[in-house]
């Protein structure tokens, strides 16, 4: 069974940081690109960033931009995304998938169940 498994999230008072875990079993991840992405209050999952097969990035929300991180660890099969000054907005839940072929689209094929990340003081 190919699984993805979200950790990291919690509460953070703003202008803090987390780093959230997508761990995979039943596949290695190395040869899938990786998408996080999130929901927050009074919109649609959107994408945040995501991450191909040979490692490019692709930020999805120039918002983000210089707050967000992604990167990947093949040999613990697990991609990171790593959150530093969050605000309040970020809050929401967040998400990891991955496809072979699809980058950065809300139908990638797998998804993990989602991580809750709450900023607030």
């Amino acid at each position: 069974q190919l699984q993805l498994v979200e950790s990291g999230g919690g509460l953070v008072q703003p202008g803090g940081s987390l780093r959230l875990s997508c761990a995979a079993s039943g596949f290695t991840l190395d040869v899938y690109n990786i998408g996080w992405f999130r929901r927050v209050l009074g919109k649609e999952r959107e994408g945040v960033l995501c991450i191909s097969s040979s490692g490019d990035v692709t930020n999805y929300l120039d918002s983000e931009k210089g707050r967000f991180t992604i990167s990947r660890d093949n040999a613990k099969n697990t991609v990171y995304l790593q959150m530093n000054n969050l605000k309040p907005e970020d809050t929401g839940i967040y998400y990891c998938a991955a496809d072979r072929i699809r980058l950065c689209r809300t139908t990638m094929r797998i998804w993990g169940q989602g991580t809750q990340v709450t900023v607030s003081s």
